[in-house]
């Protein structure tokens, strides 16, 4: 029960982050996380509710005698990374969370890492979120549509894995170097940037329509705006800007024969319409051209003690062989609540998503609508205009 509460803090941090953003003022939010060191401490619960689900969902998942009542419970669980991650890509937008995040930064690099392969890999596959047809479940409860429910899930988080990629690039010029070799040299980053806008897994086709996946849901794209860069297309272009343009990601990086092959082929998305868009992409193809004449030096082999992730190593050490005795601990003592239980834990969940609970987030106070004053009493009928008396 102590797990609900911390993940009902979170989802509150998290709404209020959303409403914050909107008006432009998240700052105080962000000095909050930080004076209190939860940067830490969020980072070490997204790889911990990660973790979670590829090692202990699935063994959840082929046991048959499990049958819950509700599978609401197991939902939250998942829910909760996507939760974090929405609250992390907020924040890192400021230089100083992303020097808040200590070592976090490296399990944090090997995380977005982790969901942007994945997020490449499914390019070519079918349009993800696609809803599963009727009839091919037992109950709509069933631990298939919410197998079902975590893939649709997943590739919405690696969405905001790649924001908050791109916002940790840049930084580079701060970033400690065992951050900086992790993404050029470990996982080669740029790359993958390159793969995942050939793949361009926000983009579909669907009976001849092009479709593109923007604020939470796939939308048909008429013919003059096809062209039209996205948002996500532009979270890769300025990771690229960043890692690429920099001086020290350049001393840094070994632009062999397979990675300057790989970089060269962002030379054909570069069209007068894309730099019309971001301008900031003329000086990555004024480098793209010089790197098609030049061969740049290696990276010099210095002797480094490179530091590696510790959160995600240290969960898998402790339990290792264990996963299969916590799935069914955890069925026993939190997925198989009585009646009585999910009515209170709704009630809770009732009690943080309330209207009167969201606006005492929302950090402006909402204002009369006839003379513009603070107001505290809002319609009966609409429940949307306030007003300062009646």
């Amino acid at each position: 029960r102590r797990w609900l509460r911390q993940h009902e803090a979170v989802e509150k941090l998290n709404m209020h982050a959303i409403l914050s953003a909107a008006a432009g003022r998240e700052q105080p939010l962000t000095e909050l996380l930080l004076s209190h060191g939860k940067i830490p401490v969020l980072i070490g619960e997204l790889i911990t509710v990660e973790l979670w689900k590829h090692k202990v969902f699935p063994v959840l998942c082929r046991l048959e005698d499990f049958k819950p009542m509700s599978t609401f419970p197991i939902y939250v669980v998942l829910h909760h990374e996507a939760s974090i991650i929405n609250l992390l890509e907020t924040v890192f937008f400021y230089k100083e969370v992303c020097e808040a995040a200590e070592d976090g930064i490296l399990d944090l690099i090997d995380y977005c890492h982790r969901k942007l392969t994945l997020l490449a890999a499914r390019g070519a596959s079918r349009k993800p979120g696609t809803q599963i047809q009727q009839g091919t479940l037992a109950s709509p409860s069933s631990m298939q549509e919410l197998q079902e429910q975590a893939e649709t899930m997943e590739f919405e988080i690696s969405l905001k894995a790649l924001s908050v990629l791109r916002f940790i690039t840049d930084q580079v010029a701060s970033l400690p170097l065992s951050a900086l070799t992790r993404l050029l040299s470990t996982h080669n980053v740029p790359c993958l940037l390159v793969e995942l806008l050939e793949r361009c897994p926000w983009s579909c086709r669907e009976a001849g329509t092009l479709k593109k996946f923007e604020n939470g849901a796939w939308h048909a794209v008429p013919p003059e705006d096809q062209l039209k860069m996205t948002k996500l297309d532009g979270q890769v272009w300025l990771a690229l800007c960043n890692l690429l343009l920099s001086p020290e990601c350049r001393r840094k990086y070994h632009f062999d024969g397979f990675n300057k092959s790989q970089l060269l082929k962002l030379r054909a998305f570069l069209t007068d319409v894309l730099l019309d868009q971001l301008p900031n992409l003329v000086e990555v193809q004024r480098f793209l051209c010089h790197l098609a004449v030049t061969d740049p030096a290696p990276p010099k082999k210095d002797l480094v003690l490179e530091q590696v992730p510790a959160v995600r190593e240290h969960l898998l050490k402790k339990n290792a062989g264990k996963w299969e005795a916590i799935a069914k601990h955890q069925v026993k003592c939190a997925f198989s609540p009585t009646t009585e239980e999910l009515r209170l834990q709704a009630r809770r969940w009732a009690q943080t998503y309330s209207l009167d609970m969201m606006e005492a987030l929302i950090p402006d106070k909402p204002r009369c609508r006839v003379c513009g004053a603070e107001a505290a009493k809002r319609c009966s009928r609409c429940r949307n205009e306030w007003y300062c008396s009646r």
